[in-house]
């Protein structure tokens, strides 16, 4: 009988060890939930300046966020307006607070400048544009993630590295999407086995700086309407039979009488982030639900 006793309260205290265990990992998710985008409340349909000053800073120009796989680190481009060259900067979540933004400085100075981050989906890369001098030397570097801290810095082995290319990001089954500088033309590398040894025109009407999104549903783009007029962000939906739509611009709430560049689209694919240039010629980080583009893929087909 003893025995019996023994084994009821033996199991007693193990239910309910299991049940703090579970309540405090509960308790932890959530918290470390609501501290996601710097504890920032997620934008609807209107736009919202991201992370002011944290990431958005007045006199700034900040663009190109990139999000790891679990939201728990940022990279973006940034440089001061009387700065001539961009770096990329990051901070990280642990526990329940973001590190403080710094410096990523991949290159370890081999390089002037540093921007367009992009973390890959499977969150073993980071990619990145890196050159000396503008519109001589862009290329396609990328760092490898290692325990807590990234490898040196390695220029992709691909004929993407044969133009002057930047703005790379990549598809979640590993195909990447770039621009050609020297063409202004989008083009992509289809992922084989982790290399990219072939390099496809994307055929659109226009428009450059894409961003895919994960599942290549669609190709966000941005371009001017008319010559000396301000920038625009476009969506191109992909076919059925893999062409592309027309771009069709993504409306009054995201396009405004400032130029708008510089797409992204997180993750998990929930928000769009971009850029918008203002009045002092300094540009903050914006974001907004992308039910934006589900609306106008509603609308338009």
């Amino acid at each position: 009988m003893k025995f019996i006793k023994l084994l009821i309260l033996v199991f007693a205290l193990f239910v309910n060890a299991c049940k703090n265990k579970k309540q405090h990992s509960i308790v932890s998710d959530s918290s470390t939930t609501e501290n996601l985008y710097f504890g920032q409340k997620p934008p609807g349909l209107i736009p919202e300046v991201f992370a002011p000053g944290i990431v958005s800073i007045n006199g700034r120009n900040a663009s190109t966020i990139s999000f790891s796989p679990d939201l728990d680190e940022i990279y973006f481009s940034a440089h001061e307006k009387d700065e001539e060259t961009s770096s990329i900067y990051f901070s990280k979540l642990k526990g329940n607070k973001w590190t403080p933004v710094k410096r990523a400085n991949f290159t370890d100075g081999k390089k002037n400048e540093e921007l367009y981050p992009s973390v890959s989906l499977n969150d073993k890369r980071i990619y990145f544009t890196a050159f000396d001098s503008i519109f001589s030397d862009e290329k396609i570097w990328y760092v490898n993630r290692l325990e807590d801290s990234w490898s040196d810095a390695i220029k992709l082995d691909s004929p993407i590295n044969d133009d002057l290319v930047f703005y790379i990001n990549q598809a979640k089954n590993g195909d990447l999407f770039y621009t050609s500088i020297s063409k202004a033309k989008m083009y992509y590398a289809p992922n084989k086995n982790g290399e990219f040894p072939e390099v496809q025109e994307i055929e659109l009407e226009f428009g450059h700086h894409g961003f895919i999104s994960p599942s290549q549903e669609y190709l966000l783009v941005y371009n001017r309407k008319k010559e000396n007029e301000d920038h625009d962000i476009y969506v191109c939906f992909k076919e059925k039979d893999g062409t592309w739509t027309k771009p069709i611009p993504l409306g009054n709430e995201v396009n405004s009488n400032f130029s708008e560049s510089c797409p992204s689209i997180t993750p998990d694919g929930k928000y769009l982030f971009f850029n918008r240039s203002d009045e002092d010629e300094s540009s903050n980080v914006y974001w907004v639900s992308t039910e934006i583009i589900d609306k106008l893929r509603s609308v338009n087909f």
